[in-house]
C-alpha cells in the first residue's frame, strides 16, 4: 500500500497497513531549509510564486517519510482575490488593508467567479508539486472556512474578541448571509480548482470556530462549511478542522465532512466511537511535545496509536500546527514511530 492509497483508505474508514501521517504546517519555520529560503523571500512571495511554493511544499517530504504533501499557501488568498488585500503587522498578526465595516464595502467585493483567474498561481504550483511528487504520495490542499475568513475581513485583521463580525452576524443577518454566501462560493471555487489540479483531499480550517457562541455555531459557521462541501466532488475526501470545538462532533459531522481533525483536548478513541465509524478522525498529538525530546514523542505517539488500534479511519497528525521551535529529532521520532506500526 503506497502513501496515497493509505491516506485515501483511512479517510474513507477502510483498512490500512498502518495509519497515514502528515502534519499541519509541516512545510514551515521549524525546517532550517525553509528558514534559509525565507531569508531570500518574504512569505507572500513564497506563497505566490509557483516554483517557490512547490519547493517549500516538498521540503518536508525530502527530509521525512510523510504520507502526504500539503500545498504551501495561506487562507487569506481568498479575500485578496475578492479585492481585500492583507499584510503582516509589524507587531505580529494579520492586517487586512481595510475592514469590511460598511454595506458598500461588502458589496464591492469581487464576484467569486474571479477566484480561478486571480489564484491561477495556486494551480500552477500544484501541477509542479504533482509532477515532482509522483503518483505514490498524497497531495492535499486547504482553505479557510467562510466564518474564519469573515472574522479577518470584517475585523480588519487579527482580533481578540471578534466583536465586529459578531455584531454583523447578530444585528444584520441578511447582510451577513450575503457575505457568507459569497465566501462559501469563493472557497468552493478555490478547492475545486485544487482538486482539478491534482490534490487528493482537502482540509477546511475553521480556525476561529470557537469565537462563535455554541448555540449559534451551526448558523454562523458550520452551515457555510456545508455549503462549501456540497459544491465539491463527492469522491474527494474533505477534512474539517475546528480548533476548540470538539464538543460539537455531531454538528461537525452534519457538514458532510469525511474526516474530522480534532485538537489535543479531545479523547480521540471516544470521538471516533461517538461517530460510529462513519467518519474518520485526524490527530491529535499536542504540538508542544514536538519541542521536548525524541523519547517523549515516541511515548506519546505510541500511546495514541495503541488507543486507536483496531479502529479504521485514523490519520495521525498534531492537534494543531507544528510550531517554529519544534525540533527536527522530534519530528523524526514521530515519523519513525508511525512507520513502525503494522
Amino acid at each position: 500500500m503506497n502513501s496515497r492509497e493509505r491516506l485515501l483508505a483511512a479517510a474513507r474508514c477502510q483498512p490500512v497497513d498502518r495509519p497515514p501521517l502528515w502534519v499541519m504546517r509541516q512545510a514551515g519555520r521549524y525546517l532550517p531549509e525553509y528558514r534559509a529560503l525565507k531569508e531570500q523571500h518574504d512569505f507572500l512571495t513564497l506563497a505566490k510564486t509557483p516554483e517557490l511554493a512547490a519547493e517549500v511544499t516538498l521540503q518536508p517530504l525530502q527530509r521525512f517519510s510523510l504520507d502526504a504533501a500539503i500545498l504551501f499557501s495561506d487562507i487569506l488568498i481568498v479575500p485578496e482575490a475578492l479585492g481585500q488585500p492583507y499584510h503582516f503587522r509589524d507587531q505580529g498578526g494579520i492586517g487586512m488593508d481595510f475592514s469590511l465595516d460598511s454595506v458598500e464595502k461588502i458589496r464591492a467585493l469581487c464576484s467569486p467567479a474571479i477566484v480561478r483567474e486571480k489564484l491561477d498561481y495556486v494551480a500552477q504550483a500544484l501541477r509542479l508539486v504533482r509532477r515532482d511528487l509522483g503518483e505514490a504520495t498524497a497531495l492535499l490542499g486547504f482553505a479557510g472556512s467562510p466564518w474564519t475568513l469573515a472574522c479577518y475581513m470584517v475585523e480588519g485583521g487579527s482580533s481578540k474578541d471578534f466583536a465586529q463580525v459578531k455584531a454583523l452576524a447578530r444585528d444584520e443577518p441578511a447582510l451577513f448571509g450575503e457575505l457568507m454566501d459569497k465566501l462559501a462560493t469563493a472557497v468552493a471555487e478555490l478547492l475545486s480548482m485544487k482538486i482539478e489540479n491534482g490534490v487528493d483531499a482537502v482540509q477546511i480550517f475553521d480556525s476561529w470556530g470557537a469565537a462563535c457562541p455554541g448555540e449559534l455555531y451551526w448558523d454562523w459557521s458550520l452551515r457555510w462549511i456545508k455549503a462549501v462541501i456540497d459544491r465539491l466532488p463527492a469522491t474527494t475526501p474533505v477534512i474539517v478542522y475546528a480548533k476548540g470545538m470538539g464538543e460539537h462532533l455531531s454538528a461537525l459531522a452534519q457538514t458532510g465532512a469525511s474526516v474530522l481533525s480534532l485538537d489535543w483536548t479531545v479523547d480521540l478513541p471516544s470521538a471516533h466511537d461517538a461517530l460510529g465509524g462513519k467518519l474518520a478522525v485526524q490527530g491529535n498529538l499536542d504540538p508542544a511535545i514536538m519541542t521536548t525530546d525524541a523519547e517523549t514523542v515516541r511515548a506519546a505517539t505510541t500511546a495514541l496509536l495503541d488507543s486507536m488500534r483496531g479502529r479504521n479511519g485514523h490519520i495521525v497528525n498534531l492537534g494543531h500546527g507544528i510550531t517554529p521551535d519544534a525540533k527536527i529529532e522530534c519530528m523524526q521520532a514521530l515519523v519513525d514511530t508511525v512507520a513502525g506500526q503494522r
